[in-house]
């Protein structure tokens, strides 16, 4: 059942803390709330992109590093400091005209519960919350930021036959 789903989608969403990242910010005596990415996840992200998959972040953290970080990517569709996930997701939906059923989405915590239960294919990392897990197709034995994005990617690209990168670049999951 979860192979036939994973054969449809054709758009990938995702969280960013706690699916991106660990969830751990450092903030700065400035106010600035640092994060960081796991390249492994990157690599995937991008390599996704370049296939034709459409890669779209939704999430209620903000700031300029997080957006220059996506953008790198080749990320067209980054949603940074949501409050309404549902919202954003179902005009991402009509603006692309994408069916709901074509859509994994990756969250961990309770502001994902609603848009989760709307796609195709919902999934989270190991360490997502109990909640979370209940309603999730798929749980990434991965935690957040340390590559359960690059687990659902790579399982949908290489059941897709469109995983494989014949000439991959070093540079590309660094941006």
């Amino acid at each position: 059942m979860i192979l036939e789903k994973l054969k449809a989608v054709t758009t990938l969403i995702f969280d960013v803390d706690g699916v991106l990242t660990t969830g751990d910010v450092l903030a700065t005596p400035s106010g600035e709330l640092l994060r960081t990415f796991n390249i492994k996840d990157g690599y995937a992200l991008q390599l996704a992109v370049k296939r034709g998959y459409h890669v779209c972040i939704i999430s209620g953290g903000k700031g300029e590093a997080m957006e220059k970080r996506f953008a790198g990517l080749g990320i067209p569709d980054i949603h940074l400091g949501v409050g309404d996930k549902v919202e954003v997701f179902e005009k991402y939906l009509e603006k692309y005209n994408i069916q709901a059923a074509e859509v994994l989405y990756m969250g961990d915590d309770v502001p994902d519960f609603n848009v989760m239960q709307l796609v195709g294919i919902a999934t989270c990392p190991a360490d997502a919350t109990n909640d979370i897990k209940a309603i999730s197709s798929y749980i990434s034995p991965f935690n957040g930021g340390k590559t359960a994005v690059r687990d659902v990617i790579e399982k949908v690209m290489k059941l897709q036959g469109s995983w494989f990168d014949e000439k991959p670049l070093a540079s590309d999951s660094g941006k």
